[in-house]
């Protein structure tokens, strides 16, 4: 890095932090409506002093070497507190986009400078450059969010999988832990599946939920009532011991909620709701 470069960091970071801040105010990067001026000045400021820091005392660029491990950690904080704060990505870097325009127009500005003109097709091509960088990085963010979205979507629908056990009677394994999201397929998918079949009973199976808390139980009641809503019965068997225990001592009603320990009893329970009977052969 130049000497001129590291001069302007730290001789003149008073004047640069009063150009840096009218720029991200014309920039439209200042977001009165997020933070006040008092923080966005602080902030600034901190990031300009460690920076005329780092490019004394570092030899290597950035971000290599221990000398810029002070300013690598103000602009991680920075960017957490921004997006705690409701900046989004492409506001966090346009900011930083926004001193380095100052910066070009000082060094023009100084002693030795190149034509005006030639500095404006400097600053005009790293503007470009600096924006199409920018919006590569929002449109690979952007494909990324709805790859996940998608992925998420696909999971959900694979871990509420409707079977039909017999006929009129479907189970529902559930895996895993249940939230308000998953909750939401899983009433859908077997409310839907239950008019498709004209099923009169619905398993619910939850031996693979680690599990059953307060909120969870508030799910599975609203799930049977919805099912009683379609004229079904509903069950929920893999009642563990510790299950059993936790929902006693939690004072969890079920609301008279049938119950059984295993999806065998389940079973039978459905088919003697259904008027059926297994018996043996010979």
């Amino acid at each position: 890095m130049t000497p001129e470069i590291q001069r302007l960091f730290v001789a003149e970071r008073a004047a640069l932090l009063d150009a840096w801040l009218e720029r991200q105010r014309l920039r439209g990067v200042a977001r009165p409506d997020l933070i006040d001026e008092a923080q966005r000045r602080e902030e600034s400021d901190e990031v300009l002093r460690l920076l005329g820091e780092a490019l004394t005392a570092s030899p290597s660029p950035f971000p290599d070497g221990t000398g810029w491990d002070e300013l690598k950690g103000h602009l991680e904080r920075l960017g957490e507190s921004r997006a705690a704060e409701g900046f989004s990505p492409g506001e966090t870097t346009r900011l930083m986009l926004t001193l380095k325009e100052v910066v070009f127009e000082r060094l023009r500005d100084g002693e030795g400078g190149l034509s005006r003109e030639r500095w404006q097709d400097l600053v005009d091509a790293s503007t470009l450059l600096d924006s199409l960088a920018l919006y590569s990085t929002e449109a690979l963010q952007r494909s990324r969010e709805a790859i996940i979205e998608r992925q998420q979507q696909d999971v959900l629908e694979l871990s509420t999988p409707v079977v039909e056990l017999w006929d009129g009677i479907l189970g529902l394994p559930l895996i895993g832990t249940l939230d308000s999201r998953r909750t939401r397929q899983v009433m859908e998918t077997l409310l839907q599946r239950i008019a498709d079949t004209e099923s009169s009973v619905a398993i619910i199976d939850i031996s693979g939920v680690p599990t059953v808390d307060t909120l969870t139980a508030q799910y599975l009641t609203r799930t049977a009532a919805a099912v009683r809503l379609m004229g079904a019965d509903c069950i929920v068997s893999g009642i563990r011991p510790q299950i059993a225990r936790t929902i006693a001592e939690l004072g969890i009603a079920l609301d008279d909620l049938p119950t059984r320990t295993t999806l065998a009893a389940a079973l039978a329970l459905a088919f003697e709701r259904t008027g059926r009977a297994v018996a043996p052969r010979g």
